[in-house]
């Protein structure tokens, strides 16, 4: 069971650390971002607000894996 584990944190990690920053610079470039004085919109800043928390947990799922596969902590 650990060898699973330690390959879904992992897996986990990867795959928001590729898709992530490639939804968020779409999600810039959108017209709906900023508005007519160049500002940040709502839309912009919750997306960025997700699009960290996804990122933080990405690198939260990273350690856990590492300390998993390590076996520290058990």
């Amino acid at each position: 069971m650990l060898p699973l584990l330690v390959t879904l944190l992992i897996l986990n990690a990867v795959f928001n650390v590729l898709v992530w920053p490639t939804f968020f610079r779409r999600v810039s470039r959108d017209a709906r971002a900023h508005d007519e004085q160049g500002r940040p919109t709502r839309f912009l800043i919750v997306h960025a607000v997700l699009i960290a928390m996804a990122l933080a947990l990405a690198a939260a799922s990273l350690i856990a894996g590492i300390l998993a596969a390590t076996g520290v902590g058990s």
